[in-house]
């Protein structure tokens, strides 16, 4: 069975990574197999950008089918901010509670609390130096008043899903993964796994991804 590289170093992605990816016909790995590997920079203006740059890096380093994504919160009223600076903003040894803190200010001072947000999750996958697919999922809703919740992680206590009035963070982690970015891009993957292997393209050649990506040369 071939093997799929999660390449993402935060613990709890991985879980939700795994739980979406469960039963896939590939053996699930993770960056734990390689601990000597770098970091890459996340520099890229986009999510899309960063996961794909992430998913090269990975693939070049340890010779397996790669998959990587990027995440974070957009918010309406601060022009889209976090964005690609979700896990560093306020600076890397920021706690989330602190994050939170920082965001509430800012809304407060703008008048724009409760404000419309978004999560959004771009996934690449690549094998060798091919890019095989990449996907972005969105999910849409709002500020919470404060932080509630205790499940999750990341921003999860501050964003509302607006259909039952509660944040990711009162969700159980199978609500979550039914409804969150994570859960459809990831899902989006799933998907395009399960009938590569069903035509026996576990090597990624030939074969054109069918959610924004393409089969191409990783330059």
């Amino acid at each position: 069975m071939r093997r799929l590289l999660i390449a993402t170093t935060n613990r709890d992605k991985v879980r939700e990574i795994a739980g979406v990816l469960a039963g896939v016909p590939y053996q699930l790995t993770t960056l734990d197999q390689w601990p000597e590997i770098p970091v890459p920079p996340e520099d890229a203006p986009t999510f899309i950008g960063n996961a794909r740059a992430k998913a090269c890096h990975y693939a070049h380093l340890t010779g397996e089918l790669t998959v990587a994504e990027d995440s974070g919160l957009e918010i309406d009223a601060l022009g889209g901010a976090p964005g690609v600076q979700s896990a560093r903003f306020g600076g890397v040894s920021a706690s989330y509670p602190d994050r939170f803190q920082l965001l509430y200010t800012a809304l407060r001072a703008k008048g724009a609390s409760g404000s419309p947000a978004r999560f959004v999750c771009a996934v690449a996958l690549v094998a060798g130096e091919r890019m095989l697919f990449e996907t972005t999922a969105a999910l849409e809703g709002s500020i919470a008043p404060e932080p509630r919740g205790s499940g999750g992680f990341g921003y999860d206590p501050i964003f509302l899903y607006p259909p039952d009035q509660r944040t990711l963070a009162e969700m159980t982690a199978a609500e979550k993964a039914a409804i969150s970015h994570r859960g459809q891009a990831f899902g989006a993957l799933r998907r395009f796994l399960d009938e590569m292997h069903r035509e026996g393209r576990d090597d990624g050649t030939d074969r054109k991804a069918r959610k924004g990506g393409m089969d191409r040369k990783v330059r």
